[in-house]
């Protein structure tokens, strides 16, 4: 049997963490999970706790369909007013889909980066607290 690749994008803000593995294309979805299927509380949503909980179900869920291989897309917020950097669950994430059994063949930022676009919020002094 041909070993099979796919594609994670793991999806990691402050407040979730979201793990969505597709084939090659990117069309077919094969396994999606979130810190908020596997914890009870709110606030635990983007823990690295839950993102290795979440990766290890979607790891199971995609070897049962004969994925062997990935390529790790991690993307955090990002635009004009969300976070540059991934949140807490990005890397154990990543971590326990290499525990599962699953190779890792390439990780990848992908963030979106603003490039001048439309203007930032918080008026002409800024944000004042």
């Amino acid at each position: 049997m041909a070993e099979k690749t796919g594609v994670a994008h793991i999806y990691a803000s402050y407040n979730n963490i979201i793990i969505h593995i597709t084939d090659m294309t990117g069309a077919e979805t094969l396994a999606i999970a979130s810190g908020g299927q596997v914890v009870k509380a709110d606030r635990l949503r983007p823990t690295p706790t839950a993102a290795m909980q979440a990766a290890k179900k979607a790891a199971a869920d995609v070897k049962e369909k004969g994925v062997n291989n990935l390529y790790v897309k991690v993307r955090a917020q990002g635009g004009h007013n969300g976070a540059k950097y991934p949140g807490p669950g990005a890397q154990p994430a990543i971590r326990a889909l290499t525990r599962s059994g699953l190779r890792i063949l390439g990780i990848e930022d992908v963030t979106p980066i603003p490039h001048g676009g439309c203007r930032k919020k918080g008026g002409r002094r800024g944000r004042r607290v």
